[in-house]
């Protein structure tokens, strides 16, 4: 394995104690497919989804992780069942309710013509401040990243040294990246598009972090394109 080099004057995680997390969206829901926002809401994956989930399981074939997580909700769970099987030893996806999607509260259901109809104050809101707007009876991106930030702080201590897979949904991958990036302008939380099924691998040690990749669904070529809009953005999921 090539050594990576850090930049001059900064200090990168330290391997034998950090851990790499591969953190990847779940497969296309049916809510994605007819432009509903879902956010916490039990959503199954779309026949589409599946065939995503099923790519990536090929993909991932014979990896090793020390240890596999996924959001209790079911797109992401069904998700991590699918690639977990073939994964080397084929470990159990463990549920983690800190993986959640943001909660979008009364936009739940609704596609983006609704919210637009319903809801122009908090779009208002959501161009000028993305970070703190929250979602009508829901939560904000600062609200997500303090709840998935902790989840993340507990495997990363529970697992030093590790390499861990998580599934989960488009707000947490933005998450993962701002931990590893020790955070993200606030107006650049809506560039980051987040494919279905796609990897991002970021390394967090204890007050430090790396990202590896991000929003890599290279295995998607020979699919439909995938769906990168979600809850977090002012745009159709």
């Amino acid at each position: 394995m090539t050594k990576r080099l850090a930049p001059t004057g900064f200090a990168a995680p330290d391997r034998t104690t950090a851990t790499e997390f591969w953190v990847v969206r779940h497969g296309e829901s049916t809510w994605n497919a007819d432009g509903r926002y879902q956010g916490q809401a039990d959503v199954p994956l779309s026949h589409i989804g599946i065939l995503q989930a099923a790519s990536l399981a090929e993909r991932l074939t014979g990896q090793h992780f020390d240890a596999v997580y996924t959001s209790d909700l079911a797109r992401a769970a069904r998700t991590a069942e699918i690639v977990a099987e073939r994964l080397t030893g084929a470990p159990p996806a463990q549920r983690d309710p800190g993986l959640r999607e943001i909660d979008v509260g009364e936009l739940s259901g609704l596609v983006i013509s609704e919210i637009r109809e319903r809801y122009p104050d908090y779009l208002g809101a959501l161009s000028t401040e993305p970070w703190s707007t929250r979602r009508p009876g829901g939560e904000s991106m600062e609200d997500l990243y303090a709840r998935s930030g902790a989840a993340f702080g507990a495997l990363r201590e529970r697992h030093p040294g590790q390499r861990v897979l998580v599934f989960t949904h488009g707000g947490v991958v933005r998450v993962a990246v701002g931990l590893a990036l020790g955070g993200v302008p606030a107006n650049a939380w809506a560039r980051l598009s987040v494919a279905n099924t796609s990897i991002t691998r970021v390394l967090l040690g204890e007050g430090s972090g790396m990202l590896l990749g991000f929003n890599d669904d290279a295995h998607l070529e020979n699919l439909l394109e995938a769906t990168e809009a979600d809850d977090v953005l002012g745009q159709a999921p």
